[in-house]
């Protein structure tokens, strides 16, 4: 079901694959949601090889500000799923995404969308983060229509890989994914959210990204 041992494996193997090796981009390209990485060795090829892009959205965040793509525009973002009831992998996912947070500088934007947005307001939200004590104005919790939320993420975001591309809104969203976009809104990397080991790796790859 899950591909990112895969993914970690894959990288590590390619790593090699950089710009002072055989020319091509350092991080892979993601454009379909069985996480084929595509590496490619210039703008020709990303134009000629590279369609998927995230889509267009509007939410409200936290402190009821509308975010939106305007928000990512030219940016490094990460984005994973949760909900504020979760007992399960969300507590540890927000604890690995502070991680993140409080290591990557302020021009990388953190997006977390509320798997229930029915029950996760703005209000929901901003309690939320103070409970957790995050602090971090690039870090966005948002919530708005669940049907928006979800096909973005099972479209956009490829959240739960193949197994959810054909999934709609009455199916429920739930998934460990952090997932990793570059400053054109294209898909880097997808990383295990429940593990702390792998924010690191999301840490350099951030770094990776922010010399192409």
């Amino acid at each position: 079901m899950y591909q990112t041992a895969f993914l970690l494996l894959s990288s590590m193997l390619l790593l090699g694959c950089t710009e002072n090796g055989s020319g091509t981009t350092a991080l892979p390209y993601y454009n379909d949601p069985d996480f084929t990485p595509l590496f490619v060795k210039n703008e020709a090829e990303i134009k000629e090889k590279i369609s998927h892009s995230i889509s267009d959205f509007s939410f409200l965040n936290q402190d009821s500000i509308l975010i939106s793509q305007e928000n990512i525009e030219g940016k490094i973002h990460v984005a994973n799923f949760i909900f504020t009831s979760c007992i399960s992998i969300c507590p540890v996912m927000t604890k690995n995404m502070k991680i993140v947070s409080d290591s990557a500088t302020n021009d990388i934007v953190l997006l977390s969308f509320s798997v229930m947005p029915w029950i996760d307001t703005p209000t929901v939200l901003k309690k939320f983060t103070e409970k957790h004590q995050i602090k971090n104005k690039q870090w966005h919790f948002l919530t708005g229509s669940k049907s928006g939320i979800y096909q973005l993420a099972r479209k956009s975001y490829f959240a739960e890989e193949d197994i959810g591309f054909s999934k709609d809104s009455t199916e429920f969203l739930h998934t460990e994914h952090f997932i990793l976009v570059d400053k054109n809104k294209r898909i880097r990397g997808i990383y295990n959210g429940t593990l702390s080991l792998e924010m690191q790796k999301l840490l350099e790859d951030i770094k990776t990204l922010k010399g192409e």
